[in-house]
């Protein structure tokens, strides 16, 4: 299955999950990471069950705070 992934397409195993795409991807702080697929955010609740699908266009999107 194809996947574009923080704007790279690559190859991967079918019925593969978001959490198993973070570990994959090696995702620096896993706990604190947002993920869109196709433009909709995915519950974080969801990650161990949300299937991804081949064509998919995934975004790993950290939220920073900050400011004066």
């Amino acid at each position: 299955m194809k996947l574009t992934v923080s704007g790279k397409t690559n190859d991967y195993s079918e019925k593969l999950t978001v959490k198993e795409l973070i570990v994959l991807e090696n995702i620096e702080t896993p706990e604190y990471v947002s993920v869109s697929v196709n433009d909709e955010f995915v519950k974080s609740g969801d990650f161990e069950t949300h299937l991804l699908r081949d064509g998919d266009y995934v975004e790993f999107l950290y939220f920073m705070g900050g400011g004066c």
